[in-house]
């Protein structure tokens, strides 16, 4: 497949590739990028309820700026929500690699810490795997097609893959419930729901999960509905059915998560290039696969 971001005055094509059978491990998901020319201008990296993890191969290795200044080059992993406020920036030319994306859920039986040990920060893949990342690298790009890399990709998670959950059922499900509901979820009735406290699920969903439970919701709804945004849907109509109190308050979520409106948000390339890439099922627009993190 290949995505054009045509809202660039410099458009970059992309190559972009999905596996072509659902994988053997719930919570994971993985796609192929290729990028045969420069990031003129840089990607923006716009947050996902997920923790992203890249498996670079490429002619060079991307670099990408976290905002503050610190630069990671090569594989990286970053927990939910990384990328907000719009000044994480990925650069390079002719890059290629995989993206797997990990539920909150069983990240850290793969990468070996949870979210919330990432502390929100973009962490290089050789610091938690050492030797291991750089040769998944080399067999990479050794490869002679992107179902040939799926293939690998999958054959080490499984090989990291542990089958308990580190995470307590009742914050499984609050997860769950979080991403079936778009966000829509009183986080009070979620705790009376499970027979917690707020506060411990609170506690125990953020040591967890890395992000608070409201802070986890509020980014589920941005997600679906900036993917909405993406497809096409007035912003109106988006933040009524997204459960906005207002237009405004669809367009001030949407600055804080992007640095973006509504407007602008649409034809940013790490979200045209999701929307070809991360399909799981044919849906209509106002009920986008995006709506729900991986791995419920």
């Amino acid at each position: 497949m290949r995505s054009t971001a045509n809202a660039r005055e410099d458009p970059v094509a992309w190559d972009v590739a999905r596996p072509r059978r659902a994988g053997r491990m719930a919570g994971v998901d993985m796609a192929g990028f290729s990028v045969p020319g420069p990031l003129t201008g840089g990607l923006r990296v716009v947050p996902h309820p997920a923790v992203m993890l890249i498996l670079e191969f490429g002619a060079s290795r991307p670099v990408v700026d976290d905002g503050t200044g610190r630069r990671r080059r090569g594989s990286v992993v970053a927990g939910p929500g990384f990328g907000c406020g719009g000044a994480v920036r990925a650069w390079g030319e002719h890059v290629a690699c995989v993206q797997v994306r990990l539920s909150p859920v069983v990240a850290r039986t793969i990468l070996g810490v949870g979210p919330a040990d990432l502390d929100g920060a973009l962490v290089d893949l050789e610091d938690l795997w050492g030797r291991e990342a750089s040769r998944i690298g080399e067999q990479l790009a050794e490869a002679h097609s992107w179902q040939d890399r799926f293939a690998l990709t999958e054959a080490l998670l499984a090989r990291r893959y542990e089958t308990r959950s580190p995470v307590d059922p009742e914050v499984a499900r609050a997860w769950h419930r979080i991403g079936v509901g778009r966000g829509l979820v009183r986080i009070d009735r979620l705790a009376a729901e499970l027979g917690w406290s707020r506060k411990r699920l609170w506690t125990r969903f953020q040591a967890q999960i890395g992000i608070p439970p409201k802070r986890a919701a509020k980014l589920v709804r941005f997600d679906h509905a900036v993917h909405r945004l993406v497809a096409g849907d007035a912003a109106a109509r988006v933040a009524a059915d997204g459960g906005y109190t207002d237009q405004s308050h669809l367009h001030r979520d949407v600055t804080a998560f992007t640095g973006l409106t509504p407007a602008t948000v649409a034809g940013e390339p790490f979200l045209t290039i999701d929307d070809v890439a991360w399909p799981t099922r044919q849906l209509p627009a106002a009920a986008h696969p995006s709506a729900a993190p991986s791995g419920r």
